[in-house]
């Protein structure tokens, strides 16, 4: 008897479950067990197993339009969106080293109060008036400007032919800097964070996460990426501030500047120029390639490569020249697959024979003599040095470790460590918050700059504009009727993005022209009280002759194999990948290396509530009102999709339930979205949502961005705030919906 009670009890439980199961998961487009044809359900981008090539625009309009996109977005994945306020740099010169030809100083200064950059300044002798500029970060070389190759590895060198001479071979950082400095140029060597005299960080830095609070921050941890604070941004920000000094030198002419460097300072030579009109010149060696992007923590940073490549960011300099080498490495194959795009980017200006590259697949990953070589010409020619060729580098005599560094008795090392770290964010988020609180706009010219920096920003997060006409389909419709209205269930295909959504349209006859599209925590389900019974307030919106359209977002409902909400987002854990050595920590553990190449779940599931959008659109292009609706928690990604969609959207009725990205404290929290603090959190997105009609629900008490916003763009009157639960206004926000019709 016990037994049969036991195994009636699991059998009623398991009739429970099921009838659990089906009432979340229905009504279904697909069959149980079968998933969305969706191209976001398999591998994430990785830095190294995809390739990364570019399509050329077939104008120079259409190119210029994309590249001001992408400079925008290399900004703003470096924290640069907009530039942190350039302090006085004070900078300091001592220690001259003189040579015949040429002399080294030792450099310091700061890009941010307290922060140095240190390296060594090399200028030519005998040479009048200004003289051309380079700029050359120097890559992951042990020690980096320290960096001496040894007596042994070096003969080895002679004799395959990489280096000509024992002493240039042996220290060939140093030699390129003093062959260009013999050419007539003034060359800056500085070291990369974490690097030679850059000590006051580690290279890959970032303080123990359980040092991590939500006040005070270090490098890599959740507060630091939710502001898009990280090494690559402080690094190029390093450049920036390094080429404000070298430029403002009283010999140097500041329209003749070059940056060259290799492996990581090869990175952060296209990053600069990318970001940076001023250089003239440059020479990314053994980095630009459709294969891996750069291996370390400090070539990667949220945003920077989703949608695009190193080939596509190196084409930001044009049509400045820009030459290039590869080695036996992931550059092997420049000339035939990055090349080609890089020349058709190029002659849209007309500047084919600006862009060059010379692969040297008989070397490994180097910057050696033969590629040297290659270099010199280049630089000789588009920076006007007048040298007679071929040129043919010159040993040297080397500087000493104690000749190159820039601290001693009398210039002392700073202070580091994880209290300097914690300290120098605190300044940047200071800093920061300062300029963003100035943005918040006072009236219709405050309204446009904060468009044109918070909007701008947001869109790079968001990344992802309305899809074009025609573009997002139904396919696999099934219909059934209910009286007075029809209930048709289908998937939205936007075959260009290899997306396919599960979605829901109850169509009342007649149709009053009016689609409300209802976003909710627990997807088209929500739009329901039981199997085939919609809540009330859809129920009104049918009852006026209005349609309601549901979804499936990704992660949600059929999506995922049980129906309920995803409630992590993925990681890349690559942690067997070649270059594990470079970093310090699993791969988990940085943002970068994973919403550097793929957008998140937040921008994904508002990309969603875009495609349901165009697809409303499309079905009266002329006539159609679209209305957005976004409750039970989903109020963040229907805000994001109506400051994306614009006036394609009449009104939206938002309940947040006083949400905020500051609260986000993982990086797989489904709402994790690097930058989303910066930018002034959710009421910073919200606020560009005016002049749009607007009904917001519990929206939290920091509210004052949302009403300026409203207030300088001339429509607070469209601006509906209302405190309380969803159940006390359900009712009054479908009433509210059905109101008059607005132009666009």
């Amino acid at each position: 008897m016990i037994r049969f009670t036991v195994q009636f009890t699991s059998l009623l439980l398991l009739i429970v479950g099921l009838l659990v199961v089906v009432r979340a998961e229905s009504p279904r487009v697909l069959s149980h067990g079968q998933l969305p044809q969706d191209k976001r359900l398999g591998p994430l981008t990785d830095l190294y197993k995809n390739y990364f090539g570019c399509t050329p625009p077939s104008t120079r309009e259409l190119w210029n339009e994309r590249a001001n996109r992408l400079r925008r977005q290399t900004r703003v994945a470096c924290g640069l969106w907009p530039m942190p306020t350039r302090t006085p740099a004070n900078p300091v010169v001592h220690g001259k080293v003189d040579r015949d030809d040429y002399t080294v100083e030792k450099v310091y200064f700061e890009s941010f109060p307290g922060h140095f950059v240190t390296g060594n300044l090399y200028r030519p002798k005998h040479y009048d008036g200004k003289r051309p500029g380079i700029l050359s970060p120097h890559g992951h070389w042990e020690n980096g400007r320290f960096y001496d190759r040894g007596a042994e590895a070096n003969r080895e060198d002679l004799i395959k032919g990489h280096e000509r001479f024992e002493l240039s071979g042996r220290y060939p950082l140093q030699a390129r800097c003093v062959q260009l400095a013999r050419m007539g140029c003034v060359v800056f060597h500085y070291d990369m964070v974490g690097f030679a005299d850059s000590v006051q960080l580690e290279h890959r830095a970032g303080v123990r996460e359980a040092m991590n609070t939500a006040e005070n921050w270090g490098y890599f941890s959740v507060q630091a990426e939710l502001r898009l604070q990280g090494i690559l941004g402080l690094q190029t920000y390093n450049s920036v501030r390094a080429l404000d000094w070298l430029s403002n030198l009283d010999d140097v002419d500041p329209e003749r500047i070059g940056v060259t460097g290799a492996s990581g300072g090869g990175t952060q030579t296209f990053l600069l120029t990318a970001i940076d009109s001023r250089p003239a010149a440059a020479f990314p060696a053994v980095m630009v390639s459709t294969g891996m992007q750069g291996g370390c923590s400090c070539e990667n940073a949220c945003y920077l490569r989703v949608g695009t490549g190193n080939i596509e960011l190196a084409g930001l300099t044009a049509p400045r020249p820009l030459g290039m080498t590869g080695a036996d490495d992931w550059t092997k194959e420049i000339t035939t697959k990055g090349l080609p795009e890089l020349k058709a980017i190029y002659s849209l200006f007309g500047a084919e024979d600006q862009v060059m590259a010379r692969a040297l697949v008989q070397f490994p990953h180097n910057y050696n003599y033969v590629s040297r070589a290659v270099m010199y010409p280049w630089f000789n020619q588009h920076l006007k040095l007048g040298w007679e060729e071929p040129i043919v580098e010159a040993d040297f005599t080397p500087l000493s470790q104690q000749e190159m560094t820039v601290w001693n008795q009398q210039h002392p090392q700073p202070a580091g460590g994880a209290d300097y770290e914690r300290s120098l964010l605190r300044w940047i988020t200071a800093d920061s918050n300062q300029t963003m609180a100035a943005l918040v706009p006072t009236d219709k010219a405050s309204w446009a700059e904060y468009r044109k920096i918070i909007g701008g920003a947001w869109d790079i997060l968001i990344g992802r504009s309305l899809p074009q006409q025609g573009a997002v389909k139904a396919i696999r419709p099934r219909e059934k009727n209910h009286n007075d209205w029809t209930r048709t269930t289908f998937l939205l295909s936007h075959a260009a993005q290899g997306e396919e959504v599960p979605a829901l349209m109850l169509m009342p006859n007649p149709w009053n022209k009016q689609v409300v599209i209802w976003s909710d925590q627990r997807g088209k389900q929500g739009l329901f009280t039981s199997p085939g019974t919609p809540r009330p307030a859809v129920r009104k919106l049918l009852s006026a002759g209005t349609a309601v359209l549901g979804l499936d977002l990704l992660g949600q409902g059929e999506f995922t194999p049980n129906g309920q909400p995803s409630t992590k987002q993925r990681l890349q854990t690559l942690d067997e990948q070649p270059w594990k050595d470079y970093v310090a920590f699993p791969w988990s553990k940085f943002a970068g290396f994973t919403f550097g190449y793929n957008h998140s779940l937040f921008s994904q599931r508002v990309h969603d509530i875009l495609s349901a959008i165009a697809f409303a659109r499309d079905l009266d292009p002329d006539k159609v009102r679209i209305a957005l609706v976004g409750l039970g928690g989903a109020g963040h990604w229907v805000t994001a999709a109506h400051t994306q969609a614009g006036t394609f959207v009449e009104r939206a009725a938002i309940d947040t339930q006083g949400f905020r990205f500051a609260s986000v404290e993982a990086f797989d929290d489904p709402d994790f979205v690097p930058g989303a603090v910066k930018y002034l959190d959710l009421p910073g997105l919200i606020a560009l949502s005016a002049p749009g009609k607007l009904w917001l629900t519990d929206a939290g008490n920091d509210l004052r961005v949302i009403r300026q916003a409203y207030q300088a763009a001339g429509s607070i009157d469209q601006l509906t705030l209302a405190k309380g639960s969803l159940s006390e206004h359900e009712m009054a926000i479908a009433e509210w919906l059905l109101g008059p019709s607005t132009s666009r």
